[in-house]
């Protein structure tokens, strides 16, 4: 009998995740990453925060620093419900706070999934969903979408046709692509899924960062929608990731077994972060933050979709989004993005690979570029070296 630990099956064959390769690219100074969607660190609202730090250890030192519920701070309840309570109905006994909404991903998975389940989602989706909701167990299959969003006719099919533990959506400024449903799409899928009865996973972390055009309500804003959606929202693309502090609403029984998978993982979500963003958004003005971050996000939009458009290949095409931080590139002449991204590293640029976004079938000559983290000049330094090495 061999020595050593024996891994669980679902971690067989597993040596890196794409999440793992996009910060290991980050973090090299040499590169032009357009990998990540990293805010621009340089915009945080470093006083702000410095403020509510100090006054949390100052006033509140001593229960900053102890256990505490699993639930979260009832200041930051408060506040989270206030805010979501704009585009739905929330009291704070509907919230939970996670560490980032990437945890709230992975709570849903351990509570709802059990292995063979079925989970519908977007092609293509968010890679690190992709990765939690495989982790549990479950089948993701792939419903067919257009430049809008899922299309409901095709949900429809694929619920009759597979019987899901529920569907995964991001509506807006959706991570890979950009693209966004407007309302009446919105309305057609919760008709969908309002009628079958099956929950919805809707995650939200880009929602505020509009550029343009006209916003829409989250999916569990429609009527009936709330009580069988979980809505993920976080601190993470608004304010600064560091803090690790995300949200989740839901209503019913599910939020106490998400309670309880929370406890789980990690007891709790760090009660000094807790207080400080609580703090910070009881005496910030969060909606003057976000306008400005707005206005440099969306000249990056603009000098990263227009320079793209002057170097793309003919026959490719690439995304402009209303908002958000990726555009979203498909050759479409049969280049292999994940094979010719060392060559592009080498260059001094890197990029996200897309079929690391696809439940099924990828489509490997795209690519997802984040156009947040660096400024115009920059970004147009790397689209040059990204056009050198793959030949553009």
């Amino acid at each position: 009998m061999s020595k050593g630990f024996r891994l669980a099956g679902r971690f067989e064959g597993v040596t890196t995740s794409p999440v793992r390769d996009i910060l290991a690219v980050v973090n090299r100074g040499d590169v032009i990453s357009f990998a990540g969607g990293i805010p621009d660190a340089s915009l945080f609202e470093l006083d702000d925060f410095r403020a509510a730090y100090d006054h949390v250890l100052a006033r509140q030192g001593r229960r900053a620093l102890q256990y505490a519920g699993t639930k979260g701070e009832p200041e930051l309840l408060e506040q989270v419900a206030a805010r979501m309570d704009r585009h739905l109905p929330t009291t704070p006994e509907q919230v939970q706070v996670t560490s980032g909404s990437q945890e709230g991903i992975f709570l849903v998975g351990q509570t709802l999934l059990d292995p063979g389940d079925v989970v519908l989602v977007e092609q293509p989706t968010y890679l690190a969903a992709v990765q939690a909701f495989t982790l549990a167990g479950a089948r993701l299959v792939a419903v067919e979408t257009d430049a809008h969003g899922m299309l409901p006719d095709a949900l429809s099919a694929a619920i009759a046709a597979h019987h899901p533990k529920f569907v995964y959506l991001i509506p807006t400024f959706q991570n890979p692509t950009g693209r966004s449903m407007p309302a009446q799409r919105r309305r057609d899928v919760a008709e969908v899924l309002l009628r079958t009865g099956v929950p919805l996973l809707e995650d939200d972390p880009y929602g505020e960062l509009r550029f343009e055009g006209e916003a829409a309500p989250p999916l569990a804003a429609v009527p009936g929608m709330s009580a069988q959606t979980v809505l993920l929202n976080s601190a993470s693309k608004v304010m600064a990731p560091g803090v690790r502090i995300g949200w989740l609403r839901a209503e019913g029984p599910i939020l106490r077994a998400l309670e309880i998978a929370k406890q789980a993982v990690g007891l709790q979500s760090a009660v000094t972060d807790q207080l400080a963003v609580a703090r910070y958004l009881a005496t910030c003005d969060l909606d003057a933050h976000i306008a400005h971050v707005v206005e440099v996000y969306r000249e990056r939009r603009n000098a990263m979709a227009d320079g793209l458009v002057r170097r793309l290949p003919e026959g490719a095409a690439v995304t402009r989004p209303e908002g958000g931080m990726f555009l979203w590139v498909a050759l479409g002449d049969g280049t292999d993005t994940a094979a010719s991204l060392s060559s592009a590293v080498d260059a001094g640029v890197a990029y996200v690979p897309g079929w690391s976004f696809f439940a099924a079938d990828p489509d490997r000559s795209t690519m997802r570029l984040s156009f947040v983290t660096n400024a115009p000049r920059v970004i147009e330094d790397g689209l040059d070296r990204l056009a050198g090495a793959l030949d553009w």
